[in-house]
């Protein structure tokens, strides 16, 4: 009998259950979801993109992941930081992104703010993983209902008031753990799912910047 929260797909392979055996979907949580990064680049896209999700599913997102790097530059910091009213026109009419003008704004400010925080501790990754969580900080992987129903933890509520300190905007405590999850700083597989294992194998080898 499979657990909760997971499922076994055709393949017979066990995975946590929430991509729905989707293609893509599936694809995301097996090579990316989890998997640590230290590349300020794809820290800077993912958090911006956790913004765009917003009161969206992530696999709208992700579907229009190409869309939105097309139109951000490939969310490279300084390009994005030196956008411009003509720039936040452009994208307010790109039919392949979230056409959320607040959003597209906040993109551009938080590039500035990265620009910043890159001066200030020498990386964003240096910065966030500076905040990785202590097992003791952790809730119980296996808690689903805490999961479910409080998708943010102290350390994500931390980096959140930080962030908004420092000038951030789109990164409440929900937006930072679900960015914590899908970037490696905590491990949220589910015991039983196949890419767990994967994934603290390679936190534990990560060299944290």
């Amino acid at each position: 009998m499979i657990a909760e929260g997971l499922m076994r797909g055709e393949d017979g392979v066990v995975t946590c259950a929430w991509h729905g055996g989707l293609a893509d979907y599936r694809r995301y949580h097996d090579a990316e979801w989890g998997h640590p990064v230290t590349d300020d680049t794809r820290l800077f896209e993912k958090i911006c993109l956790e913004g765009f999700q917003s009161g969206l599913s992530w696999l709208t997102i992700l579907r229009k992941r190409e869309a939105f790097r097309a139109g951000f530059a490939g969310f490279d910091i300084p390009v994005v930081a030196a956008f411009g009213a003509a720039d936040v026109e452009r994208l307010v009419a790109d039919p392949g992104i979230v056409r959320h003008r607040g959003k597209i704004v906040s993109t551009i400010n938080n590039a500035r703010r990265a620009l910043e925080m890159q001066a200030e501790f020498g990386s964003l990754a240096r910065y966030f993983w500076s905040h990785e969580p202590q097992p003791q900080e952790r809730p119980d992987i296996v808690d689903l209902a805490h999961i479910r129903a409080n998708p943010t933890t102290v350390v994500s509520t931390k980096i959140s008031k930080d962030l908004k300190k420092r000038g951030w905007t789109f990164v409440g405590p929900t937006t930072v753990y679900a960015f914590m999850q899908a970037m490696g700083l905590v491990n949220d597989h589910l015991e039983g799912c196949a890419l767990r294992g994967e994934v603290e194998r390679k936190r534990a080898l990560l060299r944290r910047p």
